[in-house]
Order: structure tokens, then C-alpha cells, then sequence
């Protein structure tokens, strides 16, 4: 009897530290971004570029707002060549329309 009630025991000790061990590992060891999937998802995904790239790069700017029109380009990188595009062209257009004033 004290035998088999020792079994119970440590079978029920066994089952309870299993099921805590599932529970806390990922606060123990929190998954990495190169560890999770199985290597297809890349480690680090850019992050959009931001207005200020695409004032510096014009180009770049009206070739992404092309690609977000077709539907190719998604996400904040739209908005922020959109606005790079239209704060030059505003700058263009004012320099445009006062010309060169004599002082």
C-alpha cells in the first residue's frame, strides 16, 4: 500500500512540474526571431523607409508610388514617399511662383 501511494505520488509530482515547465518556458527563455519557423521567415524585416530617405531620394520616392498605385507596395512606405513627393513639389511650386525677387 505505502508503495503504490509513492508511485501516485511521484506520478503526480512528475505530471505537475511537466505541465509547469510548458508554462514558464517562455518566460524562462523567450523565443528568438532566428529560432521560431523553420528559416523561411527572415530574422529582421526592414522597417519602412521614412519621409526624410525619400525627400533625399526623389526618384525612389515616385518609383514606390507608382508600385503602391499597381498594388505591389503596401503599408507606410506609401504614405511617407507621398509626402516626401508633395512637400517638394509644393517647394517647386512656390520657388516657381515668386521666382528670384531682387532685394
Amino acid at each position: 500500500m505505502v508503495q503504490r501511494k509513492s508511485i501516485v505520488i511521484s506520478s503526480v509530482v512528475l505530471i505537475a512540474g511537466l505541465a509547469i515547465g510548458f508554462v514558464l518556458r517562455p518566460v524562462i527563455d523567450p523565443p528568438t526571431p532566428s529560432s521560431v519557423g523553420s528559416g523561411l521567415v527572415p530574422a529582421a524585416i526592414a522597417a519602412p523607409r521614412g519621409t526624410q530617405y525619400f525627400a533625399a531620394n526623389l526618384d525612389e520616392a515616385r518609383k514606390i508610388i507608382a508600385a503602391c498605385r499597381d498594388g505591389s507596395v503596401r503599408g507606410d512606405e506609401c504614405a511617407h514617399a507621398g509626402q516626401a513627393v508633395e512637400a517638394a513639389e509644393g517647394r517647386a511650386n512656390t520657388k516657381r511662383f515668386l521666382g528670384s525677387r531682387p532685394h
